[in-house]
């Protein structure tokens, strides 16, 4: 494919080549030699395949009725109600996850970062319809699997022996979730996490809602078990509230300690918890990237598989203004959720995977800032989705 006429992020415009569904030159007026399929792009702005670092595709109710939330406000009101309506309803996870993934593929999405429920209720019956899912999609999105204890690891015993089978069975990531408030052993919790991720060789990923003192308490029982183990660079704690609510000091230690162990935070920047300032993560040299969380489940009606949607976000979140720094915001569902995600061959180079998107915007601020409308996306070097449509095979 020859892509003609595009501006990648809002620069000159240039020609990008594409062979064996990487990108193999960028450049003016690049000759059309061979049998290639030529694409006008008509000046549109060039993105790179945006990244969602975290969702839970295993739990939408998308492309169904209308889920009527009425559940309580704590925590584990929304975990036994979720457990619960699954078991009722029989929920099918493969089949919603695939059909939010392709919506996801629309709007220029084309690697995921998904979280997966294992529990001692459903066992591996999540995990295994994403399975199926990651394999049909392959080519088209790139979908990473991390093994989720969402009802916790200690509390429900029997629960570490799924996680070990899911993690040989194919999921690329260990979740964990919240060990001083949901495990109340952090300690044991940490030290069986950690456990399992060594043997198996896997990153790790650690939902980590708890607030204030607490949670920095448990950040810094994680950061120990990351340089003990030297996991520097495959490890990620996702929300870290405590961080938007600790004291200047504690902050800065804490933010030193993350850059140095190279570990990232995901942020999904919600109104109404505190949150780690990206600004701050900056200028400590601390990666933070973005995802939506849940999507329209039996937890919120709200979210949209649109990544620039979540940047408009963060940076709304962050008090984002000038161009400069929206250019932040976007950074966060895109190089920088692909670095901390560990999404290899990722932008718009020579010999990355071409996922290219197209958008009518004169720049990424304003792309970002309009959610302006995806005129053509590319996964792998073919040709997926036109105006918000998916394209004919």
């Amino acid at each position: 494919m020859l892509l003609r006429n595009v501006r990648p992020l809002g620069g000159s415009a240039v020609d990008v080549l594409v062979r064996d569904g990487r990108i193999a030159a960028l450049g003016a007026g690049l000759p059309a030699t061979g049998p290639l399929r030529v694409e006008d792009g008509a000046g549109a702005l060039l993105l790179p395949g945006l990244v969602e670092g975290h969702t839970h595709l295993d739990k939408t109710t998308w492309g169904s009725p209308w889920y009527v939330n009425d559940v309580g406000p704590a925590l584990a009101d929304r975990i036994d109600n979720e457990r619960a309506w699954r078991a009722r309803t029989g929920h099918d996870a493969g089949a919603h996850a695939r059909a939010l993934a392709l919506a996801f593929l629309r709007n220029g999405v084309t690697r995921i970062r998904s979280h997966v429920d294992i529990d001692t209720d459903a066992g591996l019956r999540h995990l295994e319809g994403l399975l199926a899912v990651r394999e049909e999609l392959a080519g088209r999105v790139d979908i990473q699997l991390v093994a989720f204890p969402q009802s916790g690891l200690l509390v429900r015993p029997g629960t570490a022996e799924l996680l070990d089978t899911a993690l040989a069975a194919g999921a690329d990531v260990l979740g964990g979730l919240d060990p001083s408030a949901i495990d109340r052993d952090p300690v044991r919790s940490l030290d069986t996490l950690f456990g399992l991720a060594d043997r198996h060789g896997k990153p790790v990923d650690i939902h980590l809602h708890e607030p204030g003192e607490l949670g920095a308490f448990t950040l810094e029982l994680i950061l120990d078990r990351v340089q003990a183990l030297g996991m520097q660079g495959r490890a990620v704690v996702s929300h870290a509230f405590c961080l938007g609510a600790v004291d200047e000091r504690r902050l800065h230690g804490l933010l030193g300690r993350l850059a140095g162990l190279d570990v990232a935070l995901l942020t999904t920047a919600p109104p109404s918890r505190p949150v780690p300032a990206l600004r701050a993560c900056r200028q400590a040299g601390v990666t933070l990237f973005g995802g939506n969380d849940g999507i329209r489940d039996t937890w919120t009606p709200y979210g949209e598989p649109d990544m620039l949607a979540r940047a408009m976000l963060i940076g709304l979140r962050n008090d984002l203004r000038r161009d400069e720094e929206i250019l932040w915001a976007f950074d966060c569902v895109s190089a920088a959720a692909a670095r901390a995600c560990g999404f290899a061959d990722y932008g718009l180079e020579p010999g990355a995977r071409a996922d290219l998107v197209l958008v009518d915007a004169s720049c990424v601020a304003e792309a970002v800032a309009r959610r302006a409308p995806r005129r053509l996306v590319i996964a792998g070097g073919n040709v997926v989705a036109r105006d918000g449509r998916d394209a004919p095979a």
